[in-house]
């Protein structure tokens, strides 16, 4: 069976072929680096980390490029709020982001241009557009005369028509069409030097939409094999990605678009604007990254995904469920061999538009195997095929023990006193040692081989 992915463009499933033969460009939607990144953000880098993970694990060579938005309104607000620079607020919040995503387990991306770097790409792009009738300008600014461009929409399905309906705004100044959107805007005189560039149409600053469209082709090409992102990416900014790309060169920008679904918080989308978001670093305070990786790939990337402490500790246990296979049964090395039952299954699942909750169904098929039969090569497939999803490469011992309060010498030294007293027959003092470590936290687990200790779920 062949990778399918969904193709936003298409509504429809479709089978995966790249360009270039072995090779698969991949652009993806990044930050805007004006504050800590949220778990909406998270999402995104986890969501599109698995797909990378599966490209290469199918055999592909993958250039991903996932940008940085360096400037705009609300990083300049932000700066002269702080009383620093554009470019050391956005440097500081870029090394914050990587320090959450390393957290997470998101793979570097081969390239994460930062939109200040391509200023001259972006107005060589507006350049095309204003020579093709596309653009126009309006005192400093340049704007993208969106019924001048056939089939605008079409990634989003949103008709002229039906926008226009929905349109509640005047005209702003200099706009011929409410829906015109801006390529570049032109310097105001409140905002810092460093926020604007020359250009031939005065000093200023590129909109968000062009960035995308000129970092994009310049790394990738005009057309290249995915375009990924937010679901509330679609419209207006792939939209107006496409406009700009297609408008200026003449040829499709993406052969598919994909795009992760929103995490809601009491049914409605988390973001900063609704002030109802939570840090990657306030969640990390609570649970470790794993368990939030887990609880975000374990979700279809396309699917709604509701947000709670109850769902999170839910992903803590389930995934304490696998770590414990492996912590029963060290696992061998082991190439796997997709021939093989489990890893059979598992990649029909993830060859199925990256379906994760099936493959995940999988490894937890296989953790009750290895905990029936154990098995050093079905716990070594276990791991081997966590790793694609970029899961279950920790210690298990560390991750089982991870939140106790006590210290490690301290529980082994209470598990010893349970021995001695297990040995003498005073059982009621060996299950009050129990009682009492499972009311600090601690579940003991008793086999053969002796006592060992886990974090309770």
């Amino acid at each position: 069976m062949s990778l399918r992915i969904y193709n936003t463009l298409s509504r429809a499933l479709e089978d995966f072929v790249p360009i270039e033969p072995g090779h698969v460009r991949m652009y993806v939607c990044g930050m805007t680096v004006y504050d800590l990144c949220h778990v909406g953000h998270a999402r995104s880098g986890v969501a599109f980390d698995v797909a990378r993970r599966w490209l290469e694990a199918s055999g592909w060579r993958v250039t991903f490029v996932r940008n940085i938005t360096d400037i705009d309104d609300k990083i300049i607000r932000r700066a002269v709020e702080n009383g620093e620079t554009v470019r050391g607020l956005t440097s500081r919040m870029v090394d914050e982001m990587y320090r959450d995503f390393d957290a997470l387990g998101v793979a570097r991306p081969t390239h994460d241009p930062r939109a200040t770097d391509f200023i001259p790409q972006m107005l060589d792009i507006v350049r095309q557009l204003e020579d093709k009738g596309l653009a126009y300008r309006a005192g400093g600014d340049v704007n993208y005369a969106v019924r001048r461009f056939p089939g605008y929409g079409k990634l989003s399905g949103k008709t002229l028509d039906e926008l226009h309906a929905g349109e509640r705004v005047a005209v702003a100044e200099g706009k011929e069409d409410p829906l015109d959107f801006v390529l570049w805007k032109a310097a105001k005189p409140t905002e810092p030097a460093d926020a604007q560039w020359d250009s031939p149409y005065g000093p200023g600053r590129p909109g968000w939409h062009i960035e995308c469209s000129a970092m994009a082709c310049a790394l990738l090409g005009q057309t290249f094999d995915i375009h990924g992102g937010g679901a509330d990416l679609t419209f207006p900014h792939h939209d107006n990605e496409i406009a700009q790309s297609e408008g200026a060169h003449g040829v499709p920008l993406a052969k598919v678009w994909m795009h992760n679904g929103f995490v809601n918080i009491d049914n409605e989308k988390m973001s900063k604007s609704l002030d109802n978001f939570f840090t990657i670093r306030d969640v990390l305070q609570s649970y470790d990254s794993e368990t939030l990786r887990f609880f975000i790939a374990r979700a279809h990337y396309r699917s709604p995904l509701n947000y709670s402490d109850a769902h999170l500790n839910d992903a803590r246990a389930s995934l304490k469920r696998l770590y414990t296979a492996l912590q029963l049964v060290p696992p061998a090395q082991v190439h796997i061999d997709w021939h093989e039952p489990h890893a059979t299954r598992f990649k029909a699942a993830m060859d199925e538009d990256f379906g994760t909750p099936e493959a995940v169904a999988v490894l937890f098929d296989l953790a009750g195997e290895v905990n029936r039969n154990r098995s050093a090569e079905q716990a070594g497939l276990l791991k081997a095929l966590g790793a694609t999803l970029g899961l279950l490469q920790g210690e298990p011992a560390a991750f089982l023990q991870a939140g106790v309060v006590l210290e490690a010498a301290d529980i082994e030294a209470l598990i010893a006193q349970r021995a001695a007293a297990k040995a003498s027959k005073n059982f009621s003092e060996a299950d009050r040692i129990r009682q009492a470590l499972l009311a600090s936290g601690i579940e003991l687990k008793d086999s053969p081989q002796g006592t060992s200790w886990v974090a309770k779920a």
